[in-house]
């Protein structure tokens, strides 16, 4: 298989997720594109120097995870706006699914990076295994980890499901 049949075959099977991950990162759908092609190029100059010591896709979510926290590292450089009037909006809505599901990406942003990462990674339903080599812990640490973070998660949710 050539490098282009195989890369076109792991950007089929891997994309969704990594657009999943990379919305959780930046709870903005427009960004989150750009972080998915971003990762993918990565992925793509990097293939020649894939060596095969864990699953495509551990490996393509750990460059997915580099692309994002090399993007939240630029943002920590810009001047920081907060958006409260957007979530107030979005928050005001009817309860329907498709703005739960925009709240919950929102409120997964505000999460610490290695958080997003693990709890995209769960929404994604990676085993944890995996979740775990990619995190860099062990699955019992993982998955009091993940606990946790949904507690977090819930807390964070409500308060903008209470605005």
């Amino acid at each position: 298989m050539t490098q282009q049949e195989t890369f076109t075959q792991l950007y089929k099977q891997y994309a969704p997720g990594i657009r999943k991950l990379c919305l959780g990162y930046t709870g903005s759908a427009a960004q989150a594109e750009d972080l998915l092609q971003e990762s993918f190029m990565a992925v793509w100059n990097n293939m020649p120097k894939y060596r095969g010591e864990a699953s495509w896709g551990t490996w393509i979510y750990r460059v997915a995870v580099n692309s994002c926290l090399l993007y939240l590292r630029k943002e920590k450089t810009k001047p920081q706006k907060v958006d409260a009037d957007a979530l107030h909006n979005l928050a005001a809505e009817e309860d329907n699914e498709e703005n739960n599901v925009q709240l919950l990406y929102k409120s997964i942003s505000k999460l610490p990076e290695t958080d997003r990462l693990i709890i995209s990674m769960v929404l994604e339903e990676l085993p944890y295994e995996d979740i775990a080599s990619i995190a860099g812990m062990s699955e019992n640490n993982l998955r009091v980890k993940i606990h946790r973070i949904k507690k977090q998660l819930t807390e964070i949710f409500n308060s903008y499901a209470r605005v």
